[in-house]
């Protein structure tokens, strides 16, 4: 078994646990993807805590699935005295029903398999957990270990903020990190009574913390690219507090064949047209490179919560089966790389969404 804890070289900044014991507004979430490699199916994991300090109107925790499909899973955790986080390393878990006594904390496997009837335990090497509906009896359970292959950077450098050095003060409201770019991951889930055994699939992971999302925001997501299978690519933006006033912000990275490409705010000229639901586009160039990106569904995607200032609610829209085109070249026009998938997350939440967003 695979060190659960602490045996990640590429473990990124901000990946432990933020909450400082404080009382005013705060909510810290999480987000695990894992591709089916030859169905271009996901399982994507969501977790998130609020108002931990406890009784408070919104404290309690959650664990959303988006599943085969698009389809969706959803599990509350009001308890928060069985939520655990590490400071130190990427750590956490929540239990529901366990006949166990001791304060929660990272447990063997096999303990948390006899011991746990609902809950999740995950680590940037480890992911187990069981949630189930007792309304419709639709459950999930899995048990999988992940390997990381990109963090968030170089990967023979330092690891990076992904909102840069300024991240590390109360400046951005929220803070997001993304956690690990691209790994693989070797395990099972079973959804529903149908196993889904994998080895090697793409996996990603990020998360976010602060008092709310975003007023507004959109997001792509993808490593799984058709005859790419060292391409990982995460884009988005939002419009989000900084101090006491707002700005609007994006960025296109990527890790390619071992060399990160960061089109951020503070290196790069970025600009998008992100359509209500649909039709996502964005564009970025810098000194060197410019990048393209389209993503596209006729699907209707599927409503999901996120934390707010009112609490988990529901105020996003996703797809885990988009298409997206990433095209990449020179300022010469000299085209780099070209790639194309139809395994894309892709997401707008908040709003208004009345018409078409163009910066």
């Amino acid at each position: 078994m695979t060190n659960l804890t602490k045996n990640n070289p590429l473990q990124t900044p901000h990946s432990g646990y933020h909450w400082d014991g404080w009382s005013q507004r705060f909510f810290e979430g999480w987000y695990f993807r894992v591709t089916l490699p030859d169905t271009a199916q996901t399982f994507a994991f969501m977790y998130s805590i609020e108002d931990p300090i406890g009784g408070q109107a919104v404290s309690g925790g959650a664990a959303q699935i988006l599943a085969l499909d698009d389809e969706y899973l959803c599990r509350t955790f009001p308890d928060v005295k069985k939520f655990w986080a590490a400071k130190d390393y990427l750590g956490l878990g929540h239990w529901g029903k366990t006949d166990l006594k001791m304060a929660p904390q990272l447990l063997n496997p096999t303990q948390f398999e006899q011991h746990i009837q609902q809950g999740y335990q995950v680590t940037a090497t480890f992911h187990q957990g069981l949630i189930k509906d007792s309304g419709s009896n639709k459950y999930c359970r899995w048990q999988y270990e992940t390997k990381p292959i990109y963090g968030w950077g170089n990967p023979e450098k330092p690891q990076q903020s992904t909102a840069g050095w300024l991240s590390y003060f109360p400046i951005f409201e929220p803070g997001w990190q993304i956690l690990m770019a691209h790994g693989l991951a070797s395990g099972w889930i079973d959804w529903n009574g149908k196993v889904y055994e994998f080895i090697d699939a793409p996996a990603y992971s990020e998360k976010n913390w602060g008092a709310s999302f975003p007023e507004k925001w959109f997001w792509f997501n993808c490593n799984s690219f058709i005859d790419e299978p060292d391409l990982a690519l995460t884009a988005g933006g939002g419009r989000r507090k900084v101090l006491w006033s707002t700005e609007e912000v994006a960025l296109i990275c990527f890790h390619y064949r071992g060399k990160f490409y960061e089109f951020v705010p503070w290196n790069s000229q970025v600009n998008w047209q992100i359509q209500p639901w649909g039709k996502w586009q964005m564009q970025a160039v810098n000194g060197e490179f410019e990048v393209r990106l389209i993503g596209t569904t006729d699907l209707p995607g599927t409503v999901l919560r996120a934390p707010t200032n009112q609490g988990l609610i529901f105020c996003c829209r996703d797809t885990t089966k988009g298409y997206v085109r990433l095209e990449l070249s020179r300022r010469n026009g000299e085209v780099i790389l070209t790639a194309e998938s139809l395994a894309c997350g892709l997401e707008v939440g908040g709003g208004p969404w009345d018409d078409a967003w163009i910066v």
